[in-house]
């Protein structure tokens, strides 16, 4: 069929329709969610414009995109990473391949930690965050943005990742407040910080390869293993943050949902004590805040 020469494709309805029909017989584990978001964010459209747009035809071209997406996405990749962003704490957020996809349950880190930065705020002025393994920025760059007297530093090991950070800091107006450095820890990392955090490699090397494809396939292995017992990155943390703490500083850790004992274990032996723990939306253990012992 064409219009005006230009050759058209289904409605935007019958696409989503076949998408979640080809996802559910894949085996997608939510194939209506997965075929909605992956349908807008290449139509650029909004939720709410997918249903008010449902009849508008799509051009043919746009049409094999949206075919050659759905056949990604079949093959395990997942949609946000098959769109190239993803939105994290209402920021969106650029990915690549050496940074880990942000999670929704990592979020849970940001919730907790924002009222103590406001608290620090209130007192010392301008405050200064540690992102250790930053990725793509997230954590560090939704803490910047809900707090407007913090500046902050991410780290990370890897040259993609730190890319990755500084577009976007840029991309959210954040670049004056936000410095990446290559740093294995806090090997290159000078000063003191009030508050630290991480969402460090956490799992046992031996399991990393019996995640989900979405997981093994697309995921940094860097950003996954947390050597034989899941704890290499905690113990690598612990043994050295006091020297880059403020007296009053924080840190604020997401772990793994069997971890909250062998973690606050790592930290109490360097001099640290648990203020608090907090769950997940599965009701795991999710994030500890620790601060230096009295």
């Amino acid at each position: 069929m064409s219009a005006g020469g230009k050759q058209v494709g289904p409605t935007v309805s019958q696409m989503l329709a076949e998408a979640r029909r080809r996802f559910a017989e894949g085996g997608v584990s939510d194939p209506a969610t997965d075929a909605r978001v992956l349908l807008a964010g290449l139509l650029g459209l909004s939720t709410t414009e997918m249903l008010t747009h449902g009849a508008e035809p799509i051009a043919a071209d746009t049409a094999g995109i949206i075919e050659a997406a759905i056949g990604r996405r079949l093959a395990h990749e997942p949609v946000h990473r098959i769109l190239g962003e993803r939105e994290f704490y209402g920021l969106p957020l650029s990915l690549s391949a050496e940074t880990l996809e942000p999670r929704p349950d990592t979020e849970i880190l940001v919730d907790t930690m924002l009222p103590y930065l406001r608290k620090l705020a209130a007192t010392e002025g301008n405050i200064h965050i540690l992102d250790m393994g930053t990725g793509t920025g997230a954590i560090c760059l939704a803490l910047l943005y809900e707090c407007p007297q913090a500046s902050g530093v991410g780290i990370d090991i890897s040259d993609d990742a730190l890319r990755t950070a500084r577009a976007n800091a840029q991309r959210n107006g954040l670049q004056d407040r936000f410095e990446a450095i290559q740093s294995s820890w806090f090997e290159n990392i000078d000063g003191a910080f009030h508050v630290i955090v991480s969402n460090p490699p956490y799992i046992a090397s031996s399991i990393v390869h019996d995640l989900a494809p979405e997981v093994t396939k697309f995921d940094p292995v860097a950003a996954l293993d947390g050597g034989e017992d899941g704890l290499d990155a905690y113990r690598a943390i612990a043994k050295d943050a006091k020297g880059f703490m403020r007296p009053n500083g924080l840190i604020g850790l997401e772990i793994g949902y069997d971890q909250r004992r062998h973690v606050t274990a790592v930290f109490e032996a360097c001099g640290f004590k648990l203020l608090e723990c907090v769950k997940d939306y599965g009701h795991n253990d999710r994030v500890l805040v620790f601060s230096l012992a009295d």
